[in-house]
């Protein structure tokens, strides 16, 4: 009976370092869970991280639709710079041809047979022509003198012809009101009464209506 007790081994006891080990991981684990619960922010989840992955992606297509858009308005711009240019050129051409064109008209205008009458305001030269209730005109006048100030007066047309019974008739048209520098080509057209025949026209420019006149001329209708 002795000697069965004397024989049992001694149970073995745990290593000093392992238990220390195993309470320094359960100690830190513990240390992580504390750090998680107080100073960082709190986890997600399932829903919350679908909807923040959500959330991301719909960003993610928004901006490159404005990118997208972004891009579109910077080709927009390009064309609409591309065109500015093109209408500068062209309205500097234009402007450049209007002067040549103003300077060639100067020239015919003084070339033309001066105004018999004279006058400050010379009847130049004129063309009238009738037709059914109207009379179109065209008139060319060029002034004496300085004209660094332009000059506000009217054109006064009077027109002698037949009137629908055939008796002699004079008509005064309605003043048309004109501003002139140094040289004006006026044309239109004047009704007329039903029936009546022009023959011939009294040109007059006045410097208001009923007024001063600055020049005359007598012009044939045609």
């Amino acid at each position: 009976m002795f000697g069965s007790l004397g024989s049992r081994r001694p149970r073995r006891r745990l290593p000093g370092w392992l238990l220390l080990l195993a309470g320094g991981m359960l100690a830190g684990a513990a240390a992580v869970l504390l750090v998680q619960e107080r100073y960082l922010p709190p986890r997600l989840s399932a829903g919350e991280s679908a909807s923040l992955r959500q959330a991301h992606e719909q960003a993610a297509a928004e901006a490159l639709q404005l990118k997208a858009e972004l891009d579109q308005a910077r080709q927009r711009l390009q064309v609409a710079q591309a065109e500015r240019s093109r209408l500068d050129e062209e309205l500097s051409a234009s402007r450049t041809l209007a002067g040549r064109l103003r300077a060639d008209l100067a020239s015919l205008v003084q070339a033309l047979p001066p105004d018999p009458r004279g006058g400050s305001v010379e009847v130049r030269a004129g063309q009238f022509s009738a037709r059914e209730g109207e009379l179109d005109y065209q008139v060319v006048l060029l002034r004496e003198g300085d004209s660094r100030k332009p000059l506000a007066g009217v054109l006064q047309l009077s027109v002698a012809g037949e009137s629908a019974r055939g008796a002699p008739a004079t008509l005064a048209l309605q003043p048309i009101a004109l501003t002139l520098d140094k040289h004006l080509v006026m044309r239109g057209s004047l009704p007329l009464p039903d029936g009546f025949k022009p023959r011939q026209t009294t040109v007059q420019v006045l410097d208001r209506p009923a007024g001063k006149p600055l020049g005359m001329r007598v012009l044939r209708v045609r």
